[in-house]
């Protein structure tokens, strides 16, 4: 493989990463052979999400913020105990911290009772060091608030009721 130049290996591997991506891979071993002169062993990788359903933690929940709510279905599913099966429930699509307020000491982006359009951000989940916008799926009112700022939180767990 001495014989070889760099920069084509290199572009090989950057070729593979090319098609890892493309066609939605998590990975590519190739074994590209130079005769007699030797062989280039790749592995392209990368990591995928997994998604694994949510499992409530075994403690009792607690919610630190509670509005009062005159639904009949939400008082069903409330004495169920899973308030992610609540009507205009905002579920968190990764792992990472939960966060009120863009920074701390500033005002939250959101609180119980106010009004919240599609697309507006209700707070941030912190995963690996990325500040994750998390949007209302929804125009409505902010009904109650699941978490405290500053909290860990799972995928799936209930974060915000937008109704």
């Amino acid at each position: 493989m001495t014989k070889h130049p760099h920069d084509a290996d290199v572009a090989f591997i950057q070729a593979l990463a090319e098609v890892l991506a493309k066609n939605d891979l998590t990975e590519l071993q190739v074994k590209r052979e130079y005769g007699e002169e030797g062989s280039l062993n790749v592995r392209v990788s990368r990591a995928k999400t997994v998604i694994a359903e949510y499992a409530p933690p075994a403690q009792a929940y607690h919610a630190p913020q509670i509005a009062p709510s005159s639904a009949a279905p939400a008082a069903a599913a409330e004495a169920a105990g899973d308030p992610a099966s609540l009507p205009g429930a905002v579920t968190s699509p990764m792992v990472g911290t939960a966060y009120l307020s863009p920074e701390p000491g500033a005002a939250a982006f959101v609180n119980v009772g106010d009004r919240v359009s599609e697309g507006q951000t209700l707070l941030i989940v912190e995963a690996m060091k990325t500040m994750n916008h998390i949007p209302s799926p929804k125009a409505g009112i902010v009904k109650r608030v699941l978490v405290e700022d500053g909290a860990p939180v799972e995928y799936g767990a209930p974060l915000m009721i937008v109704e």
